[in-house]
């Protein structure tokens, strides 16, 4: 896995892009003394960065999203800072994009620059247990849809595949094969599966293959 300066993260609802994005802020910030992490989805219900806004500031990390997330007020609007991802290259960005039209044609505002740089990832979240992504028919509708909206390809896949709090270690095991076809039939590489916490020890020793998430809810 190559450390780019800018980061993308996006899945179908449900995937838990939002939870990697934020581990992935946090890992970065271990390496590097300027890390972002903008929340780029347009319909205010949808904000879930700004969940982890006191551990964000708490290590310092700056996060960008709607001055109307999580409040009542529901406006399709993303903040000018937003612009800092791609003009300001001492940051390293991660972006949580929205697995809908609305949120990847949000990233495109700044694909343009992106692309100019050439100097970004961006990883489909892959969770199986989801209703749509469930096959490879599936999985392809979800990010081509996404490609399209935003007018960027994926270059790579996280499995996230998961039950929530029902989650087992035969559940996780389970999908890798699957996630592993995925990333084959899309040409990309795949990275990693991921592991709740409460389930890591389980996995530790395969720490290769497999990642501990560490926010990652159990509902």
């Amino acid at each position: 896995m190559q450390e780019k300066r800018i980061t993308i993260f996006s899945g179908h609802y449900g995937s838990g892009k939002t939870n990697i994005a934020v581990n992935h802020a946090l890992a970065l910030r271990e390496k590097h003394s300027r890390v972002v992490i903008a929340d780029i989805d347009i319909v205010n219900p949808y904000f879930r960065t700004k969940d982890s806004e006191a551990l964000l500031a708490e290590r310092d990390i700056r996060l960008i999203c709607s001055a109307y997330a999580n409040s009542n007020v529901d406006i399709p609007a993303l903040p000018p800072e937003i612009y800092a991802v791609t003009d300001d290259k001492s940051l390293y960005a991660v972006l949580d994009v929205g697995g809908d039209e609305r949120g990847a044609l949000a990233l495109g505002r700044l694909v343009p620059a992106i692309r100019e740089e050439n100097d970004y990832e961006m990883v489909f979240v892959l969770n199986r247990f989801r209703p749509l992504t469930r096959d490879l028919d599936g999985v392809f509708t979800v990010m081509r849809e996404i490609e399209a909206a935003c007018g960027l390809r994926f270059t790579a896949l996280i499995n996230n595949s998961n039950l929530g709090a029902e989650t087992t270690e035969e559940d996780v095991r389970g999908s890798v094969a699957f996630a592993k076809e995925v990333a084959a039939a899309a040409n990309i590489p795949f990275w990693y599966t991921t592991v709740h916490e409460s389930l890591w020890h389980l996995f530790s020793q395969e720490s290769e293959d497999y990642r501990p998430i560490l926010l990652q809810k159990r509902m």
